[in-house]
């Protein structure tokens, strides 16, 4: 027998296998995979978001937090001087020493020390050490877990963001908060389910795609919405236009999809298109209600330093961020830092007036956040997340100055509410802060736990696109970092 013979033989005995019994090999792999499966698969594939939208979904079981409040430190906000502390780098500055790095500016075996340019200090019970960098939120250490080993895949902000914001490093995949959306439905028909505010300087690099729905529908995506003025640019009607024309104009677009749908197929864009419109309709009057701080007391308004104007932009970012988890929005991204060089944290040149820039505008809000939620009840229910797509090098870029280039090896994010435990840090990095060492934890993790907390199982949560069920954290088991789940 020949090759081919033989490889024709091993064929046929292939399908006789799978053919005998009438089936009935298929209809046991059926049982094993669950009653339900080839069900769901058809329904996937025929419409891969069969589940009514703007009403609440089932989470697969019992969350501990309602809503993600992301607070997102555009640029990659250096670790060794924020939250990670590294005493015998007290006295190095200066020195010339062998250290494997990868940033912007590629591979390197040696670099020069870069100590940290703030005094550290221990606060609260737990005894964390956090620099003067900032005052306010150091106060606040009792109610956070700190991720002291954080790692990602990419040193480069635009794959870096699309990473922390999507799971992946290149564009084309849902945001987290498209995720939770998707998973859990909204509880507020009249507001976003996902909403994104944007510093005053700009939006981060890669723009939209970092709140992007992504494969799934439209409505999914994130809503950018203004901290000031117009909540959203042109979501009023055109001039003369009375809410009655707006109705009748919906109720005419429902009509010709209904009419037309049987002769579509594929991604249903004016199903999308039609809910979309259905949101603005609703938002023109909710919208600005949920942005006006005018109702606000003035000791709240000060808690937040409103009226101070170095503060006064994220603290009132971060109190329309309460105020929409209040009213039910699910997830809330606020960024600090847009735009490129030192409109954001991304200290190449000067380590020192960047981070006193952009923590001395941050600092007091977010405290101002925690503690607001704390004592109206709603941190148990709201779960806060701190961080960049990457931190910093403990090395200077350049021949001179304080800059730092990017790390992407072993950085700091944080995490408070929501049944997270407080006063606890988890993973460490090296001696100098280049790389995580001890517990190394992957975005993956983050977007895991975040899910978790939410009562999403994230190696359950998917999206039938393209063949496979699409998974936020991916194709392989991700577990949530139990470190740090009360």
């Amino acid at each position: 027998m020949n090759q081919s013979q033989g490889s024709f033989c091993r064929r046929v005995r292939r399908e006789f296998l799978w053919q005998s019994g009438a089936g009935f090999g298929a209809v046991a792999l059926s049982t094993l995979l669950g009653n339900d499966f080839f069900q769901q698969q058809g329904l996937a594939a025929a419409d891969p978001d069969s589940s009514p939208r703007g009403s609440a979904k089932q989470p697969h079981f019992a969350p501990k937090a309602k809503s993600i409040i992301f607070l997102f430190m555009y640029g990659g906000p250096s670790h060794i001087d924020t939250f990670d502390y590294k005493p015998n780098m007290v006295g190095m500055d200066g020195k010339t020493i062998t250290v494997k790095t990868f940033g912007r500016g590629g591979h390197r075996n040696e670099g020069r020390i870069v100590e940290p340019r703030w005094k550290f200090k221990q606060y609260g019970e737990c005894g964390k050490w956090v620099s003067d960098l900032f005052p306010h939120l150091s106060g606040c250490v009792d109610d956070i877990a700190f991720l002291n080993s954080m790692t990602a895949d990419s040193p480069i902000h635009g794959s870096a963001m699309l990473m922390m914001n999507s799971g992946k490093i290149l564009s084309g995949s849902p945001a987290l908060g498209s995720w939770v959306n998707y998973g859990l439905g909204t509880v507020n028909e009249n507001l976003p389910g996902f909403v994104v505010m944007l510093d005053p300087t700009g939006g981060p690099i890669s723009g939209a795609k970092n709140w992007s729905a992504g494969y799934m529908p439209a409505t999914y995506q994130g809503t950018v919405l203004r901290g000031k003025g117009s909540p959203i640019l042109d979501l009023n009607a055109p001039e003369g236009m009375t809410r009655t024309a707006q109705r009748e104009m919906l109720n005419s677009l429902a009509s010709m999809n209904a009419r037309h749908a049987a002769a579509r197929s594929g991604h249903d864009d004016l199903n999308s298109r039609i809910a979309s419109y259905e949101l603005a309709f609703k938002m023109q009057e909710t919208a600005p209600e949920a942005v006006d701080l005018s109702k606000e007391d003035a000791q709240t308004l000060e808690l937040y330093g409103v009226g101070n104007t170095k503060t006064a932009d994220f603290g009132r970012r971060c109190l329309i961020a309460r105020r929409l988890v209040e009213r039910g929005v699910r997830c809330i991204q606020l960024y600090s830092g847009g735009a490129h060089n030192d409109d954001n944290w991304d200290a190449h040149g000067d380590l020192e007036n960047n981070h006193n820039k952009h923590a001395g505008a941050t600092d007091q809000p977010i405290a101002a956040l925690l503690k607001d939620l704390k004592q109206r009840g709603l941190l148990d229910s709201t779960l806060v997340v701190w961080g960049g797509e990457f931190g910093r090098q403990p090395t200077a870029e350049y021949a001179k100055g304080s800059g730092r280039d990017h790390n992407s090896y072993g950085f700091t994010m944080w995490m408070a509410g929501g049944g997270i435990k407080g006063g606890v840090s988890v993973g460490t990095t090296d001696e100098l802060g280049a790389a995580a060492v001890e517990r190394p934890l992957h975005v993956k993790h983050l977007h895991a736990t975040i899910l978790n907390q939410l009562g999403l199982d994230p190696n359950r949560l998917s999206y039938f696109y393209s063949g496979l069920d699409q998974k936020l954290v991916g194709v392989e088991h991700i577990d949530p970092i139990k470190e740090i789940i009360a």
